[in-house]
């Protein structure tokens, strides 16, 4: 079976302008790339160069909402950063992408496959030609971004060589998005734990050599929190380790709910968690600790027609550069085991000193 590619490349050789090829297969080389800075350029700069178009925009989609991200342009004019592909009626990039093809639009004030009315186009006063071509960027039959151009410089429209050329770039476009987004996810699953989409025990410590660099150059303490499940056990053996595994679930939204953005939560092994806060005040640490206990305990759990409550236990404490990651969570250990032997649902502190209260 020909692939589309080799069928863009034939009808580019067939063609009075295949010597400019040359230009081409260094292009295609840089492209292969995990750098989605460089590939924004390429797109941007010297693909439209390359075809005689003045305008050019890069929007890279979002799985998960149906987004499209303005990446890069080089528009003189204000675009739009985002662009929903739900929005109705759909602008042309929206059809693009919906149909994954590329439309070559010679005239979009007369185009009729489908017909684009002006309400569909924002912007369509800052263009001086009415020609484009929006070209899908398509990895393994997946939309991945779109690349528009605009205003061919010389001509009133883009010919069929041009069109060629961009069919053969979105698709090795298309490819270098696609791997970017895969190594992008992979990374992620290295550093998360599957379970509950918290930074792991891995990330916790790298995250924890961070914060303690911080600090020894700027100054400033870190606090740390270590909390674990009371009586997990007996969940599992009642209703089985897929509850479990909602309890846990259950308490570590509970924990992300409790907590600021730059702090750092991590699922530090079975049912116990551990939470970095920089230049946090070991008093601004402990309400937060009070509120996470407070939370969990305050609310029950459904699982299936079950339902059951949950507490935790925390350790809490404040640390400087000077101390060593090891004994930062040791330290902090021993101050949950105190909440523990104290009758759980509750938080205890471990101080510089040694010395604890409750």
């Amino acid at each position: 079976m020909t692939s589309d590619r080799e069928h863009t490349i034939s009808d580019m050789t067939k063609s009075r302008d295949f010597p400019y090829i040359e230009m081409i297969t260094p292009l295609t080389q840089e492209i292969n790339c995990l750098d989605i800075r460089k590939i924004s350029e390429i797109c941007i700069s010297r693909i439209s160069a390359l075809i005689g178009a003045k305008l050019a925009s890069l929007y890279i989609l979002e799985d998960q909402t149906d987004i499209l991200h303005l990446q890069k342009h080089n528009h003189p004019f204000l675009i739009n950063n985002i662009v929903s592909l739900n929005q109705h009626p759909a602008p042309p990039m929206v059809i693009a992408a919906r149909t994954r093809k590329l439309l070559q639009i010679n005239n979009i004030d007369t185009y009729s496959k489908p017909t684009i009315k002006q309400s569909q186009r924002q912007f369509a006063d800052n263009y001086k030609k009415t020609c484009c071509i929006i070209a899908p960027l398509v990895c393994q039959n997946r939309v991945v971004g779109v690349l528009n151009l605009a205003d061919k410089i010389g001509d009133d429209h883009f010919n069929s060589t041009d069109v060629a050329v961009i069919e053969l770039f979105r698709q090795l476009v298309g490819a270098s998005i696609g791997n970017i987004k895969l190594f992008e996810k992979t990374q992620h699953q290295a550093r998360t734990d599957g379970l509950t989409g918290l930074s792991n025990h891995k990330t916790f410590y790298d995250s924890l050599e961070k914060e303690q660099r911080r600090t020894q150059r700027y100054g400033g303490k870190i606090s740390i929190i270590m909390a674990d499940i009371d009586n997990l056990k007996p969940i599992n053996d009642n209703y089985g380790h897929k509850a479990g595994d909602a309890a846990i679930k259950f308490v570590s939204n509970k924990i992300k709910e409790c907590i600021r953005e730059i702090d750092i939560a991590a699922r530090y092994g079975g049912d116990e968690f551990a939470i970095i806060l920089p230049n946090t005040s070991l008093t601004d640490a402990l309400v937060v600790s009070k509120r996470m206990v407070k939370e969990i305990a305050d609310q029950s759990i459904r699982y299936g027609d079950k339902e059951f409550k949950l507490s935790i236990s925390a350790g809490v404490g404040q640390y400087d550069a000077s101390c060593c990651a090891g004994d930062i969570t040791k330290n902090a250990d021993d101050a949950l085991y105190c909440a523990k032997q104290a009758g759980k649902n509750n938080v205890k502190v471990f101080e510089m000193a040694g010395a604890q209260r409750g």
